[in-house]
């Protein structure tokens, strides 16, 4: 179409190259389709090729964004130097610095901190992780934010910078098998290396307490009312299920402590009343 057309109009004027609105929408197309383009061949990259070398999708899912980036800013590159004259960008370049520089600083932050997360890779999808008052399972990491969800399969999204400047507990950086604390209390009359053989039993008939390492049971104090344990038992399959493995244990413990007669305490407090010479009232 003719440059001087009405609807094909300069959006910016520099020399002999203005930069023409058809090309703008050209680019913005073919930005758009590039970046469409990039998430499928994520998709195939992760679900057809790295699944046949590796089982953490969390690797996976990390060098699959990674590409994907790359392919983004490389393309990118190649579209608008051979759709655009560079030197008809310099209008449009200076607006956008300065609209990074004052409304778009928290997205440059975010997209930073993701850039940091997937080279670094303190976190990844399937991690279990705990950052603030949120705990759940990462089920996505976008440029911006990542996806948890927790246990009510209720999905948060959280900045990425969330990540990189505040402490983050994730329970299976180093792997998948973890260890839970059970405490348990008994009256002073019981022995504690019976006890200590009951909660043993017990957690070695769990199905899903790791036989290596093996349960083992600290007696933990004295307490005010009890003799207090510590139930230390490793698990791979409750990593995102904590309280659910440890009411399970509580009640194979109650009714062990109930064949045994095992006596579990409650509170209680000795009242001493002082008594004397009451003096008559004038």
């Amino acid at each position: 179409m003719d440059k001087d057309s009405t609807l094909n109009f300069a959006l910016s004027k520099n020399g002999d190259d203005p930069l023409m609105f058809f090309e703008l929408l050209r680019v913005i197309f073919l930005l758009v389709l590039l970046v469409f383009l990039s998430g499928k061949l994520k998709t195939i990259f992760v679900n057809q090729i790295m699944s046949r070398y590796s089982d953490d999708i969390g690797v996976s899912q990390s060098i699959g964004t990674i590409i994907q980036y790359a392919a983004v800013l490389f393309g990118g590159l190649v579209i608008i130097q051979t759709t655009i004259q560079l030197g008809s960008l310099n209008v449009l370049a200076g607006a956008l610095g300065v609209g990074i520089g004052f409304g778009l600083q928290n997205i440059a932050n975010n997209f930073i901190s993701g850039l940091i997360i997937l080279f670094e890779r303190p976190i990844k999808v399937g991690d279990r992780i705990e950052v603030g008052q949120v705990t759940g399972d990462i089920v996505r990491i976008s440029s911006r934010a990542t996806t948890v969800s927790t246990n009510d399969n209720i999905s948060i999204i959280i900045p990425n910078a969330e990540f990189i400047s505040k402490s983050v507990i994730n329970w299976s950086h180093s792997g998948r098998n973890i260890r839970f604390h059970v405490p348990v209390g008994v009256a002073y009359k019981e022995d504690p290396a019976h006890i200590k053989s009951i909660l043993i039993e017990v957690a070695k008939k769990h199905p899903d307490v790791l036989k290596e390492p093996e349960p083992d049971v600290l007696f933990k104090e004295y307490g005010d009312n009890s003799l207090n344990f510590d139930l230390l038992v490793w698990t791979s399959t409750y990593i995102n299920k904590p309280t659910v493995l440890k009411s399970q244990l509580y009640y194979l413990i109650f009714e062990k402590f109930k064949e045994h007669n095992v006596e579990i305490p409650f509170p209680q407090r000795d009242l001493h009343i002082k008594s004397g010479n009451m003096v008559p009232q004038k």
